[in-house]
């Protein structure tokens, strides 16, 4: 028995169910976990063909859109045609088992209102039975598994279905482990404090954004700064005041960047690093301009903390000294990722430290090329 596999792009899109964040996919494959389940699956119910379907987690989180259920794993006459393409959360015995949340029993296909027979138009194939059970996740439902045209049978029986939804739950517990896994990791790589990504992470993507950049043949742009006169802050009102601060600077920075596809980074201490895939340096030097603009015009702790500690309103005193700089891949020049790394940042950090010089609270860009 061959089971098809959907593409690992859209396995992995399946397991993004935090809202607003991207998760990264490194090393669980819920494809290979997929293909186990519906074969050990087969085993204990022999079929002519199934399939495990996953819902679309983003469609999930937009009402207003027509949710869709993808062919991720599934096996049988015709099925290669089907691995990766959808189904909508609506149509079918897979609808009903998956907008109910209840297992399904089909006896005879043709005698059933629910029943969809795009399906079998498309495969050339023909149902006679079917037996469909959710997948879920707490109480939600992500998903389905189903089994058509029971071996040495006429038709399911409500055993088969017992013994199927025993499979679904496994699932559903593969799945929440996989979950688990890839948000243990995604918090491993942020900052305690503040939530943006911490220095470890920068490395780690400034390697993969610079290849990105050179195969590609598109610009970076790193944006290096820090708080001007933040020690005062520390001084006068203590160190929880100024962990305040930089959770409400990340913020800033955070909203000012949103939806621009940079990867903010508290870098350490008051010192922050912004990496902007596909970005020139004047655009980079734009979004700079916006973060000194704000953190200069902003009133820092204008509210008591959770633990009772009053307003402290501070105003005028905190800063930013930024440094800019850039990457454009030039022709027939060939030159080495790490030493790419090291001359972005070294490149931004020199140019912070000229704004640090000229006066504060200001941005610095370096213009001519870095790399000659």
């Amino acid at each position: 028995m061959y089971i098809n596999i959907a593409e690992r792009e859209l396995i992995d899109k399946t397991l993004d169910r935090k809202d607003n964040k991207t998760l990264f996919m490194n090393e669980i494959y819920l494809g290979e976990m997929l293909r186990e389940i519906l074969f050990s699956a087969n085993e204990f119910v022999p079929s002519e063909s199934g399939a495990v379907f996953l819902d679309d987690p983003l469609l999930k989180r937009t009402p207003k859109e027509r949710g869709r259920l993808y062919f991720m794993a599934c096996f049988g006459e015709g099925s290669e045609k089907l691995t990766g393409t959808f189904l909508p959360d609506d149509v079918g015995i897979i609808g009903e088992t998956y907008r109910n949340g209840s297992p399904y029993l089909s006896r005879d296909v043709s005698k059933d209102r629910s029943f969809y027979p795009g399906v079998d138009k498309q495969t050339s194939y023909q149902s006679r039975s079917i037996i469909a059970v959710p997948i879920k996740i707490n109480d939600s439902v992500i998903g389905v598994i189903e089994m058509i045209n029971r071996k040495d049978k006429i038709n399911f029986d409500e055993k088969d279905l017992a013994i199927l939804d025993i499979f679904a739950r496994y699932t559903s517990t593969l799945i929440t482990n996989a979950l688990d896994a890839l948000r243990f990791e995604e918090l491993s790589k942020k900052d305690n404090l503040t939530g943006l990504y911490n220095d470890r992470y920068f490395y780690e993507r400034l390697s993969v954004e610079v290849k990105h950049s050179i195969e590609n043949s598109k610009p970076l742009s790193v944006i290096f700064f820090d708080l001007d006169r933040f020690k005062e802050v520390n001084d006068i009102h203590g160190h929880l005041a100024g962990s305040r601060v930089l959770k409400e600077v990340a913020q800033l920075v955070e909203d000012v960047l949103v939806g621009s596809g940079a990867v903010p980074v508290r870098y350490g201490g008051d010192e922050f690093v912004i990496v902007l895939p596909a970005t020139l340096l004047d655009k980079a030097a734009e979004y700079a301009k916006k973060i000194c603009d704000v953190v200069a015009g902003s009133t820092f702790i204008k509210e008591k903390s959770l633990a009772g500690a009053p307003p402290l309103s501070i105003k005028g005193l905190i800063t930013c000294s930024i440094g800019v700089a850039a990457f454009v891949p030039p022709i027939g020049q060939e030159i080495g990722p790490r030493e790419i790394e090291e001359g972005l940042i070294k490149a931004a950090d020199s140019a912070m430290y000229e704004s640090k010089r000229n006066g504060k609270n200001r941005v610095t860009c370096i213009s001519e090329t870095i790399f000659k």
